[in-house]
């Protein structure tokens, strides 16, 4: 049997799918099974020990220096082509929507069934195996994935999230870390909507007093680059004036993640992470890391760390600049097992 994941969304959706994967692997241990993905959330699967293949293609938006999008779009052609000379049984397109264009797709790979989500439109009765949408409202996004597994008869407790560690990267990592005080604490920075963006004085105090009260050592975390990157904004001039007003009040290793493997290396290295909703917080769940999950607007329901202890924080209002530093000393402290959880 040859099964064929599809899955070209963001980090924290792919981190989300690995359960389902692993499932697909118990289940069927002899099969062919490879995932579609996109070159920025494939690192997400590097390592994957449950997946026979990988097949990445580059979107044009991330497009790095030197790629043509004649070239770009080349590969991805040659790569569609290959996969639909595969002779393919189950094309799973494990994005909890209906998708027309991802299901033209999978008709095209010429794959013998295609097992999806219906939205109880027209077009998504054409799905060979469908999941109502209806029946996955208001879980989590690992257990709305995960429902395509009822397809091929699996049953039981969901699978752990699984994402593998660059050996290299970590161990890298760990050697900058490895002289500074435990606990050590990734502190990420960086988020992709304003909603989610705590203010760099609040990081700066987080950082003191994780040190004062809990003698914790901090690896600062961050996209790099300019803010006005047109295609991927960055968080430098955040990150620096962080780190001037920390100063030497408080051990800090500045770690900025240009790749993604970086940032799961360094994830793995630390004890626990501080960070907003988003593909970190989906990774350091994958490592087992205990986080404190600064959360904005987004429904916590859906996208809350998955099988790790946490502690959540999302103000009424859905702005995540309300949260003070108190709280998340606190939270992080009832991780740590020190002083009361937050109520």
């Amino acid at each position: 049997m040859r099964i064929l994941v599809i899955r070209r969304d963001n980090i924290g959706d792919l981190v989300c799918t690995t359960p389902l994967i692993a499932a697909l692997r118990k289940r069927f241990p002899e099969a062919w099974l490879g995932a579609l993905v996109n070159s920025y959330n494939a690192p997400v699967l590097a390592g994957n020990p449950d997946l026979d293949e990988v097949v990445a293609y580059t979107k044009l938006k991330h497009l790095g220096p030197g790629e043509s999008a004649l070239g770009a779009l080349w590969a991805r052609v040659s790569a569609f082509v290959r996969l639909r000379r595969a002779g393919i049984d189950y094309v799973l397109l494990a994005t909890p929507r209906f998708s027309p264009r991802l299901l033209r797709l999978a008709r095209w790979l010429n794959a013998d069934s295609v097992v999806g989500f219906a939205d109880g439109s027209v077009a998504s009765l054409a799905l060979g195996h469908a999941t109502p949408l209806s029946q996955v409202e208001g879980r989590h996004e690992v257990e709305r994935v995960f429902a395509l597994a009822a397809h091929f008869e699996i049953d039981g407790a969901i699978p752990a999230l699984k994402v593998v560690p660059d050996r290299d990267e970590r161990a890298q990592a760990e050697a900058l870390l490895r002289p500074q005080p435990r606990p050590r604490i990734a502190v990420h920075i960086s988020a992709r909507r304003p909603a989610q963006r705590w203010p760099v004085e609040r990081f700066a105090a987080l950082i003191e007093q994780l040190h004062d009260q809990y003698g914790a050592s901090i690896a600062l975390l961050w996209s790099p680059g300019p803010s006005d990157a047109p295609r991927h904004p960055g968080d430098d001039d955040k990150a620096n004036e962080v780190i001037a007003r920390v100063g030497e009040r408080a051990p800090l290793v500045a770690y900025p993640t240009l790749q993604l493997a970086q940032l799961i290396g360094v994830l793995a290295a630390c004890d626990l992470v501080v960070c907003a909703d988003g593909g970190a917080m989906h990774l350091a769940a994958a490592l087992g890391k205990p986080i404190v999950a600064l959360f904005g607007d987004a429904p916590a329901a859906r996208w809350r760390p998955w099988g790790v202890p946490h502690r959540l924080l999302q103000p009424l209002s859905g702005e995540v600049s309300e949260i003070a530093v108190g709280e998340v000393v606190t939270a992080v402290g009832s991780l740590l097992g020190i002083g009361a959880a937050p109520a």
